[in-house]
C-alpha cells in the first residue's frame, strides 16, 4: 500500500502485474481501477477540480453548487458508497449538515494494508454506523467485502448502493456497449427534481444467483464489470449524463455512465424510501437490526477484449 496524490487528492494505491487500485483517502472512493497494459482507467473522473470534503465550504467554493450536493460532487470520483441514504437528505436533514447519498462519501477512512490488499474504515456518527470495506487483488479482478454494523440499540431501514460511474474515454457516445441481466420487462423510469435527466431502475433476474454488468470499449478494446449475488444487491439503477447538466459543477461539460447496484429502486428520501416499502414485490431497502453486522461481498473485474463477442467470453468466465 502507497500513499499518494490522484487528481490532488490524497489517496492510496496498490497494484499487481495487471492493474492499479486507488482509493481516496476522504470520501474512500474507488477513483481508479487501471489496466496497466492499455493504460485505461473506465471510472469517472470529473473534469472540475477535486478538492477534499473536509476542506469544502459553501461561501468559499460556490463553483460546486449550493446545495446538500455540493459537498459530495467537490471530492466525487469513480465508485462512491452510498450508506445510509441513495438520495438526497429531507429538507430537515440537510439543514442538519446531511449531504446527498448520506455520509460515506464524504468522511475520511482508516487505512490498513493487508496481503494483496488494503482495508479501509469509518464510523458513520449521524448515522451509528460503523463501515469496512476489503478490497483484494485476485489477477484482474478485485474481491471487495463489506460489513455495515448497527452501533445504534435500534432495528434500521437503511439503503446500501455501490454508485459505481463510469467516463471519457473509456465512455464514448454511442460507442460503449452495456450488457446486464435485467428481469424480463421489469423496469421502470423515475423523473423528479433531485434526478436530473431521469433515471431507470432495473430488477435484476431473480432465477440467477448472480448478477452483473459489464461495459465494453471497442476504441481501447477493455472490458470492465461488476459481479455480485443478486439477493445482496437486486437493483440496477441507470443514469447518464451528456452535457445536458447545466448547473455547477456540471456547467454542460461532461460524459458519464451511472451504474448503481444496491438495496433500492431509486434516489429518494428516507422518508420517500421507507413509504414506498417494495417496488414489483421486492423490497426497497433492507434492515439492519440493532447491534448486529451485514456484510456483503463482490467483484469488479477488467481485461481486454478484441470485439464484443470475446468481452461476454471474458465476464462469462468471472461469472463462474
Amino acid at each position: 500500500m502507497t500513499e499518494t496524490r490522484f487528481h490532488d487528492r490524497r489517496a492510496v494505491q496498490i497494484e499487481n502485474q495487471f492493474i492499479r487500485l486507488t482509493v481516496t483517502i476522504e470520501g474512500g472512493h474507488i477513483a481508479e481501477i487501471l489496466d496497466k497494459a492499455t493504460g485505461v482507467n473506465p471510472l469517472w473522473i470529473p473534469p472540475w477540480r477535486s478538492i477534499e470534503p473536509s476542506s469544502h465550504d459553501t461561501e468559499r467554493h460556490p463553483e460546486y453548487g449550493a446545495n446538500s450536493e455540493a459537498k459530495l460532487l467537490a471530492g466525487i470520483m469513480g465508485h462512491n458508497l452510498c450508506l445510509d441514504l441513495f438520495g438526497p437528505p429531507s429538507e430537515e436533514e440537510a439543514r442538519a449538515g446531511i449531504t446527498v447519498h448520506g455520509e460515506a462519501s464524504v468522511l475520511p477512512y482508516e487505512f490498513r494494508a493487508e496481503p494483496a490488499g488494503l482495508v479501509t474504515k469509518c464510523i458513520l456518527a449521524a448515522s451509528q454506523i460503523a463501515f469496512e470495506r476489503r478490497l483484494i487483488l485476485r489477477d484482474r479482478k478485485v474481491l471487495i467485502t463489506e460489513k455495515v454494523e448497527n452501533l445504534s440499540v435500534f432495528d434500521r431501514p437503511i439503503a446500501w448502493t455501490q454508485h459505481a460511474t463510469l467516463g471519457p474515454p473509456f465512455v464514448e457516445r454511442g460507442v460503449t456497449q452495456f450488457r446486464a441481466p435485467a428481469a424480463p420487462d421489469i423496469s421502470t423510469t423515475f423523473t423528479s427534481a433531485s434526478v436530473s435527466g431521469g433515471y431507470t431502475t432495473h430488477l435484476l433476474d431473480a432465477k440467477q444467483e448472480h448478477a452483473w454488468f459489464f461495459a465494453y470499449s471497442p476504441r481501447s478494446r477493455v472490458v470492465f464489470g461488476y459481479v455480485w449475488r443478486r439477493n445482496d444487491f437486486p437493483w440496477l439503477g441507470i443514469w447518464e449524463e451528456n452535457h445536458s447538466r447545466t448547473q455547477p459543477p456540471w456547467n454542460g461539460r461532461t460524459i458519464t455512465q451511472g451504474m448503481e447496484f444496491g438495496v433500492s429502486p431509486v434516489p429518494e428520501t428516507r422518508r420517500e424510501m421507507i413509504e414506498r416499502q417494495t417496488l414489483f414485490d421486492t423490497p426497497g431497502y433492507r434492515w439492519l437490526p440493532a447491534r448486529t453486522t451485514l456484510e456483503v461481498s463482490y467483484y469488479a473485474a477488467i481485461a481486454q477484449a478484441a470485439a464484443i463477442p470475446e468481452a461476454v467470453e471474458e465476464f462469462e468466465k468471472i461469472i463462474s
